[in-house]
């Protein structure tokens, strides 16, 4: 295919916006106001819903990751056919995939490393599970869907099956020396404690991996559970995105990439709780289960639906431009909620008071004081977006 100007998706880039925004508003830190008004079930909400479940579940802000990875896949056959017009060959795209890889694993460990005394080699970050799989989906992206369905299913099942054949730990284990709280209360018993915090085999990996590198203090736990070996999984969680991706670029009617998304969506949702209550398979965002791939794959799909309707059917870009700007910079979004949120949280109360976001009540400060953070991060991506300036790896 020939084409004078490169294809983007202007649904993508609102949908990545919105789990950007999602993240960058983690400085409202909604659990401070209903932490001070606890019988205000809104708050709560809100609150529930920009933290993470502590293990197995899922809240909105649990689907910020695999929404983003989800979207790398989208965005991969567009990316593809744009390299194919400007005439470069293979080996060329695929050593660009690899080097791009690179930068996201370590831009992920630059990341995580922040305020720490030494390079924090870890690499369950977003940007790192990312980078870890990506040179393999780009080589997939010129497999026809029936190798693409075959690795998404190797993928997932050999994760499964790895898992399931680690040994349980035993009766006597001591979950307190690997960061698990005496009276944590979310350990599994029977076959699904294959899956419990920090028992498991990629905790059991990360205990030997992580310790080759040079750390301030050996490493035994990650106190969140989350693991380096979670980049399989979101990989499969990328080639989902593929998926849509391939069906986005057909030249099916449009209304008939809607129903199949509409489809893959549902279809996701309740695999993904039928493995969880059957006992099967948990459903750990934190992990990445192959039942949280199927089930957060669901939400994606359903997601990319409603933005692909509103945004590229019902041509609704203008209520979309505020995510937008978010989306097609979003690395620097990115970068900017690790670094200088706190440069301009300090500013604001430098020129403005310590107390100025009291003025609704000191039950309210976070989200005014947040917002403000929010609003001039946004506008630093608007003014880059104007300027035509855009991190790109």
């Amino acid at each position: 295919m020939q084409q004078n100007q490169p294809i983007r998706l202007q649904s993508a880039d609102v949908y990545r916006g919105f789990v950007m925004l999602l993240m960058m508003a983690e400085v409202l830190q909604f659990h401070s106001v209903s932490e001070a008004l606890p019988k205000s079930g809104f708050w709560q909400f809100l609150a529930f819903n920009q933290d993470h479940v502590e293990w197995v579940g899922c809240s909105l802000h649990d689907l910020i990751q695999p929404s983003f990875s989800f979207l790398v896949g989208v965005v991969l056959p567009y990316s593809i056919l744009n390299r194919k017009a400007k005439g470069e060959i293979f080996s060329t795209m695929v050593g660009h995939a690899a080097w791009r890889s690179l930068i996201l694993i370590f831009l992920g460990v630059f990341l995580r490393s922040q305020g720490a005394k030494m390079t924090n080699f870890t690499f369950e970050d977003t940007l790192s599970q990312i980078g870890l799989g990506y040179t393999f989906l780009f080589i997939l992206g010129f497999q026809s869907f029936r190798i693409q369905l075959l690795a998404f299913i190797l993928l997932i099942l050999g994760y499964w099956l790895a898992f399931a054949l680690y040994p349980l730990p035993p009766t006597d284990f001591n979950y307190e020396a690997v960061k698990v709280a005496k009276d944590w209360g979310h350990l599994d018993s029977g076959f699904a404690a294959h899956w419990n915090k920090n028992s498991n085999l990629a905790w059991a990996f990360d205990t030997w991996f992580l310790n080759l590198f040079p750390r301030e203090n050996p490493f035994i736990a990650n106190s969140g559970g989350y693991a380096t070996l979670s980049f399989i999984p979101t990989l499969a969680t990328m080639i989902l995105g593929l998926f849509a991706g391939k069906i986005l670029i057909s030249e099916k009617p449009a209304n008939q990439k809607l129903r199949t998304f509409l489809l893959y969506g549902i279809v996701g949702l309740l695999l993904g709780l039928l493995l969880n209550y059957s006992g099967i398979c948990p459903n750990v965002k934190r992990i990445w289960t192959p039942t949280w791939v199927i089930f957060s794959g669901g939400w994606c799909f359903l997601l990319m639906a409603l933005f692909y309707y509103v945004i590229d059917l019902k041509q609704k870009q203008k209520w979309g431009y505020w995510l937008m700007i978010i989306g097609m910079n979003s690395i620097a979004a990115y970068v900017f909620a690790h670094t200088i949120d706190g440069y301009i949280s300090k500013a604001l109360h430098t020129h403005l008071g310590e107390n100025y976001d009291t003025i609704l009540g000191v039950q309210y400060r976070t989200p005014i004081h947040g917002g403000l953070i929010l609003l001039f991060e946004w506008l630093i991506l608007n003014w880059m977006y104007k300027k035509k300036i855009f991190i790109r790896i």
